[in-house]
């Protein structure tokens, strides 16, 4: 269903805004500031695109109070435009209905306990011993294994499967084709043979966590995979077992983390980086993109590693380099010496 339209006056008293000229201004939608029209929400944060804001055609535009300055048009100030428009951008967004009830194609094992107004859609599977709470919706085409809780207000979009022993709490959302509690990669070497390490454990999801696309987070081999709360993982991650991730924590695409690694609350992790096991990142850290951390972090700060890209020929020139700096270091202390 579309948005009903909202005045800019009435958008600076929801969202305790202030106004900053025309507030009958009618918002029916968003958009950029270069590609929006008049009866579109748009914002400025970056400083580098305030160029933009001579030309837009925005009916209201969020932004700073600095920026408003000789403004002729409609805004809306905010010390933090993003975060604003992150809340004002919400009231525009087309959710599908998902009444109540279990689509008849649904297998739902005898055991399992359904809340009244739970949503389930079509083609889902739900095993012996799980729980579906208030307000949850499992959309078309997930798996719940055996022993699993999906807590009051969580979404598994479609096509997601909890394999066992998970446990997520309220308001959590998964994307599409996540896979959690599947086994960890548990292996001991016998006579020149792998033998698999029963994953015991499970995985425990904290409050207002979200999970993106064909993310996979393994259960435990004897305690859980731990998430605390409103945890945020993009999609393609791979989490393994015995991990902890604090509260607060973001992770964007691609980011491999070993098993039992532990990671600290407030830690923002880079697309692509790979965190080895058995280590601990401390909270408030920064790792930037593609950056491999094999040691434990002790400080709040920003970390990296890897090489910038430069052109091919200057890249193979350097790594020769790189393989000499033990035997130049050495060779400079023996000199101090």
């Amino acid at each position: 269903m579309p948005s009903p339209p909202y005045t800019a006056a009435e958008l600076a008293e929801r969202f305790s805004l202030r106004l900053h000229g025309d507030g009958s201004v009618r918002i029916l939608g968003v958009g950029t500031l270069a590609q929006a029209g008049p009866g579109q929400l748009a914002f400025l944060a970056n400083p580098k695109y305030r160029h933009q804001l001579n030309a837009t055609n925005a009916g209201v535009v969020v932004m700073r109070e600095s920026d408003a300055e000789g403004y002729p048009g409609t805004a809306l100030i905010a010390s933090d435009p993003y975060t604003a428009f992150a809340r004002l951008s919400a009231l525009f967004e087309p959710l599908p209905s998902r009444p109540p009830g279990i689509h008849p194609s649904a297998d739902i094992h005898p055991t399992v306990r359904v809340a009244d107004d739970v949503h389930v859609a079509a083609f889902v599977s739900i095993g012996a011993n799980s729980r579906i709470e208030a307000g949850a919706v499992i959309g078309p085409g997930c798996v719940i294994g055996e022993d699993c809780v999906v807590g009051a207000g969580s979404e598994l979009v479609a096509r997601v499967t909890l394999v066992t022993r998970v446990r997520l709490g309220q308001r959590v959302r998964i994307h599409p084709g996540a896979v959690l509690g599947a086994d960890g990669f548990g292996l001991a070497m016998d006579a020149g043979r792998w033998i698999k390490v029963p994953q015991l454990g499970g995985v425990v999801v904290g409050d207002d966590c979200e999970i993106g696309a064909n993310t996979a987070i393994d259960r435990g081999a004897i305690e859980d995979t731990v998430l605390e709360e409103d945890v945020r993982l993009d999609n393609l991650i791979q989490i393994g077992h015995n991990v902890r991730i604090g509260a607060h924590t973001a992770m964007a695409g691609c980011v491999a983390v070993a098993g039992s690694a532990r990671i600290g609350r407030y830690c923002l992790i880079g697309g692509g980086a790979g965190i080895t096991g058995h280590l601990e990142i401390c909270d408030r850290v920064v790792i930037t993109a593609m950056s491999l951390v094999t040691r434990s972090i002790r400080e709040p700060g920003e970390y990296s590693s890897g090489t910038g890209l430069m052109d091919n020929r200057s890249w193979r020139k350097n790594a020769a380099r790189f393989r000499q700096l033990d035997k130049m270091a050495r060779q400079l202390r023996d000199q101090e010496n």
